[in-house]
C-alpha cells in the first residue's frame, strides 16, 4: 500500500512539474533553401493540421490562405536590404497530408544575406521549422524557433559562428547541454538510484559516456542521422526504464514491472497497427521486449552491475543523438569537427560527474545533519517519480 502511494504521489508531482516537456512536442514544418549568390529559392512544407489553425475550426484552409500567410512571414534581407520577390508564391502539388509551396527571391547583394521566419510562432509557441540551406558546396541544417527567428548566412560573419570558438567554448556547450537537460539529468538521477555502490556507479557511467560519445560522432559527421522524434521519445522510455528496475528491486516484483512495461508497449504497436499513429511498429515491439526482458534478468541477478554497463551504453547510444540535436542546429565547422567532438564530450562528461557528486554531497551532508530519510522510502519516491515523468514524456513525444 505504501509502494501505491508513492507511485500516486510521485505521479502527480510529475504531471504538475512536466509542462516545459511539452516543449518536445512536434509541432512542425520544413523549408529548404537554396542561395546561389544573390538568388535565394526556398521550398516551404507544411502539414495540413499546421495549414488548419490559420482558420476557424469549422472552416477549411486553403492553398491560396497559407500562401498569402506564408508571404507575410518569410522574408530574406542583404546587407540590410529586403530582398523582393522574384515572382508569386507557386502553391505546388500536395502529396499526402502536406502541400508545398515554393519561393524566390532575388538580393541586391550575396553578401550578409538574412533569412527569417516567423510563421506559426504566434499560434503554437513551440512550433519548429527543420531547415536545410545549401550554399555552393556547403549544406547544413537549422532549426528556426520562437527565439531564433532569423539567422544570417552571408558574409565572413556568419560564415561559421563555431569557426573561431576556442576548445573552452566547445567544453562550456557540452556542460550546459546537461546542466539545460532535464531529461538528461532526469536519466542520470535513475543511474545514482541503481547503484548501491561507487564501483555501480562507475560501471553504469562508463557505459552510458562510451554510448553517447559514439552515437555524437556518428550522428555529427552524419554517417548516422535518425529521426529526432523517434529519440525524444525513446529518451523518455529510457528514464522510465532506470525508474521501473529501482522499483523492481526494492519490491521484488520484477515479473509485474517487467510485463506491464513491455505490456504497455505492446499495446501501443497494436494501437499503431489499428490507425491511432506513435512510433513504427517494430520500434514499439522490440523496445518492448526488450524492457521486459532487461528487468526481468537484472531483477534475478545477484550483481547486476555488469549488465548495467552494457545496458547504459546501450541508453547512451539513445542519448548521444539527443546530444546531437543540439549540435547540429547550429552550423559546424567541418574542418574543427574532431576538436568540437572531443571539447563537447568533455564538457558532458563535467556536467554529469557535478551533477551525480552534487547529488551524493547533498545525500552525505543531509545524512551528517541528523536529516537521514529511510533509503528505501527515498527511492522508491524518486524512482515513482521517473516513471512517472519518462512515461509522460514518452507517450506525448510519441504521439506529438
Amino acid at each position: 500500500m505504501r509502494g501505491l502511494w508513492l507511485c500516486l504521489l510521485a505521479l502527480a508531482a510529475t504531471l504538475s512539474l512536466a509542462g516545459p516537456s511539452l516543449a518536445h512536442t512536434r509541432s512542425e514544418t520544413h523549408s529548404s533553401w537554396q542561395i546561389q549568390g544573390p538568388a535565394v529559392t526556398m521550398s516551404f512544407t507544411v502539414p495540413d493540421l499546421e495549414a488548419q489553425r490559420l482558420v476557424p475550426k469549422d472552416q477549411t484552409f486553403t492553398v491560396q490562405t497559407v500562401a498569402a500567410y506564408l508571404t507575410k512571414h518569410l522574408s530574406v534581407t542583404a546587407e540590410g536590404k529586403v530582398c523582393p520577390l522574384a515572382r508569386p508564391v507557386r502553391p505546388a502539388l500536395a502529396v499526402g497530408n502536406v502541400s508545398r509551396y515554393d519561393f524566390a527571391w532575388n538580393c541586391p547583394s550575396a553578401n550578409k544575406i538574412i533569412l527569417t521566419d516567423t510563421a506559426f510562432f504566434e499560434l503554437v509557441s513551440t512550433h519548429t521549422n527543420m531547415v536545410q540551406i545549401q550554399t555552393g558546396d556547403e549544406f547544413v541544417e537549422q532549426l528556426f524557433t520562437k527565439d531564433e527567428t532569423s539567422l544570417q548566412v552571408g558574409g565572413e560573419e556568419s560564415a561559421n559562428a563555431l569557426k573561431n570558438a576556442s576548445f573552452f567554448r566547445y567544453i562550456q556547450m557540452g556542460i550546459m547541454h546537461i546542466f539545460t537537460g532535464v531529461d538528461h539529468q532526469s536519466f542520470l538521477l535513475g543511474l545514482v538510484l541503481l547503484s548501491r555502490r561507487l564501483r555501480d556507479l562507475t560501471f553504469v557511467i562508463t557505459g552510458f559516456t562510451l554510448g553517447h560519445s559514439l552515437t555524437l560522432a556518428l550522428a555529427v559527421t552524419g554517417i548516422l542521422r535518425p529521426h529526432a522524434e523517434y529519440i525524444d521519445a525513446l529518451v523518455g522510455l529510457t528514464i522510465a526504464l532506470v525508474g521501473a528496475e529501482s522499483l523492481s528491486m526494492n519490491s521484488g516484483k520484477t515479473a509485474t514491472v517487467a510485463l506491464a512495461t513491455g505490456g504497455l508497449l505492446l499495446l501501443m504497436g497494436l494501437g499503431k497497427l489499428l490507425g491511432l499513429g506513435g512510433l513504427p511498429v517494430l520500434l514499439l515491439v522490440g523496445g518492448g521486449l526488450f524492457s521486459a526482458n532487461y528487468l526481468m534478468v537484472s531483477g534475478h541477478l545477484r550483481d547486476a552491475a555488469r549488465l548495467r554497463l552494457v545496458v547504459t551504453l546501450v541508453f547512451g547510444l539513445i542519448h548521444g543523438f539527443g546530444f546531437a540535436a543540439g549540435l547540429l542546429e547550429m552550423k559546424l565547422p567541418r574542418e574543427r569537427l574532431a576538436e568540437l567532438l572531443v571539447g563537447f564530450n568533455l564538457g558532458v562528461e563535467i556536467g554529469q560527474l557535478t551533477l551525480v557528486l552534487t547529488v551524493l554531497g547533498l545525500v552525505a551532508l543531509l545524512v551528517k545533519l541528523g536529516m537521514r530519510l529511510p533509503r528505501r522510502m527515498v527511492t522508491d519516491f524518486a524512482a515513482s517519480f521517473l516513471v512517472g515523468l519518462g512515461l509522460f514524456w514518452f507517450v506525448i513525444r510519441s504521439y506529438a
